[in-house]
């Protein structure tokens, strides 16, 4: 294959442009500060299913005050109603007897059914207290949350704006190439990541490998638009003015 010298040439800066590309796209997909979201986010989705269970509770518990307190209002209002009775002397002595073992009777109830609308108020405390620290606690991770999102989007944003420059420039190298050298470079890049390498200082910066006679011989030979390549790596050596031949 033949190709101007300053067509090959143009192959380094193509080089560097793909080069750079990939190490921006390896960069994206391995970015700390995605890393810091990841963990981050994480966190608080942890805390958020434990602030969901403790909410549930607290809702629960609730409900145990509101039907403890019904029930201590139910017999009150019974012993209310019985005591007016009792007082105003309606009805027979049996009666009125059984209205007062019914009212000690609703004394006991009261006192234990207060017992354990006390031993629920307690647990509803705890419960709201519980959802209290939880939120407090998320606040801070929030924060945090947010913080490493804007992170890593200034991050992204100055590489992919960085990207988006690579691939203007590279556009107007890659027309620069005739389409064979080009579909070669490409076919070679697709396999090692590198394409073209130069030839400097009788060492080729592909493989890093330096040439034998024989092959510096045989490059020293080819004509100035020949495209040679590297014996090691296959690779499009490209002739610079160190290349010590």
């Amino acid at each position: 294959m033949k190709a101007d010298p300053a067509s090959q040439l143009r192959l380094l800066d193509l080089q560097e442009d793909d080069t750079r590309e990939a190490q921006i796209a390896h960069r994206l997909a391995t970015l700390p500060e995605n890393a810091e979201v990841d963990a981050v986010t994480g966190e608080l989705a942890a805390l958020d299913a434990e602030l969901d269970r403790a909410r549930a509770e607290a809702e629960q518990v609730r409900r145990e005050v509101a039907a403890a307190e019904a029930e201590v209002t139910q017999v009150r209002e019974r012993a209310t109603r019985n005591r007016a009775r009792l007082d105003a002397g309606q009805g027979s002595a049996k009666d009125l007897q059984a209205l007062t073992q019914d009212l000690d009777s609703l004394a006991r109830r009261q006192d234990e059914l207060e017992e354990v609308e006390l031993e629920v108020m307690e647990r509803a405390e705890e419960a709201d207290g519980r959802v209290t620290a939880l939120e407090t606690d998320r606040e801070p991770i929030v924060a945090h949350l947010t913080a490493a999102r804007e992170a890593a989007a200034t991050v992204t944003a100055v590489l992919d704006a960085e990207r988006a420059q690579i691939a203007a420039r590279r556009a107007d190298l890659a027309a620069g190439v005739p389409e064979d050298l080009l579909a070669l470079y490409e076919k070679i890049r697709g396999l090692s990541g590198t394409g073209a390498a130069p030839l400097r200082r009788r060492q080729c910066e592909g493989c890093h490998l330096e040439l034998g006679p024989s092959d510096l011989a045989r490059v020293a030979k080819a004509a100035e638009d020949d495209v040679v390549r590297c014996e090691e790596c296959r690779r499009i050596l490209v002739r610079t003015t160190e290349s010590g031949l």
